[in-house]
């Protein structure tokens, strides 16, 4: 069993398979992309991939298939120092994700996969003093949330399109989306301020992020903006940014600001992980980008 852990990461891993467009295809119409990325992705994989780069000790609890995928998966893992004692390997594919790109547009088709037979390791578990949680079937979240909690772990949860059920939000010591989900779950940003997660965060259209403190106070973090070539990442970027600070007991605006630039780094590259680099070379940025943060 592994030592201890600063986080687990809990989430679908994929193979994503990334077209640049320069128009969608209508029905029945073949077009070419103007390029094409692979590799690895899912939201939580790219957040404990960002977390690893920045010196944090990372665990992943997750499924992959026994496929040429899945061990890519296990190996990358290994290679950046996550420890993956937590991912099963299943007789079943490994998750693949193709997205079509064309700007700030967007197209993604799923297929889950080995991730459907994904389980908490309780006594796993127990090695981390944080939980992040992305999307997963709402039993898992609960479980694992409930788990976390009784188990003195700080929770973190990014919900893409899920629903978050009132009894989950309230336990929850973070609760993370970008602006167009948060605006079709809770209506308008002002409502930040009802959501009972300790901390509450919209990411913003454009680069930035409105945060709801543990006090209750907003704020509006902005500051950098990226022309995106591709979003893919941008937003667990940012929660990986966000925890780093959260977990060295950075305040919310500091931890914000790191959480923008990761962000702001990942929108400028084709896929999700090609942007990642060491904490060295993001303190560099940051200073060069004259952002006021403890790193």
């Amino acid at each position: 069993m592994a030592g201890r852990l600063d986080v687990i990461c809990m989430g679908n891993l994929n193979y994503d398979i990334t077209f640049l467009m320069e128009k969608f295809p209508e029905f029945h119409e073949k077009v070419n992309a103007k390029a094409v990325y692979t590799g690895l992705g899912g939201s939580a994989g790219n957040t404990a991939t960002w977390l690893a780069h920045l010196g944090l000790k990372v665990g992943f609890i997750g499924a992959v298939g026994n496929d040429d995928f899945g061990r890519l998966h296990l190996e990358f893992f290994r290679k950046i120092g996550v420890d993956t004692k937590g991912i099963k390997v299943v007789e079943e594919p490994t998750g693949v994700a193709v997205m079509m790109v064309k700007g700030e547009d967007k197209r993604i088709v799923k297929y889950s996969g080995a991730n459907k037979f994904k389980e908490i390791n309780f006594e796993y578990l127990k090695l981390a003093r944080h939980l992040h949680l992305s999307s997963n079937p709402i039993d898992l979240i609960r479980e694992a949330v409930k788990a976390a909690k009784s188990f003195g772990l700080t929770v973190s949860f990014d919900p893409g399109e899920m629903e978050v059920p009132k009894d989950i939000e309230e336990k929850l010591d973070i609760l993370m989306m970008n602006e167009d989900e948060f605006k079709r779950k809770y209506g308008s940003l002002e409502n930040i301020k009802e959501i009972k997660s300790r901390i509450a965060i919209a990411t913003l259209n454009g680069g930035g992020a409105l945060v709801r403190d543990e006090k209750g106070k907003v704020y509006e973090v902005r500051g950098l903006s990226a022309k995106a070539v591709d979003t893919t990442g941008g937003g667990d970027s940012f929660n990986a940014g966000f925890l780093y600070g959260f977990l060295n007991g950075w305040d919310t605006i500091s931890s914000a600001k790191l959480g923008m630039l990761l962000a702001y780094l990942t929108v400028q590259k084709i896929g999700a992980r090609s942007a990642v680099v060491p904490l060295e070379r993001v303190r560099e940025i940051a200073k060069t980008l004259n952002l006021d943060i403890p790193l």
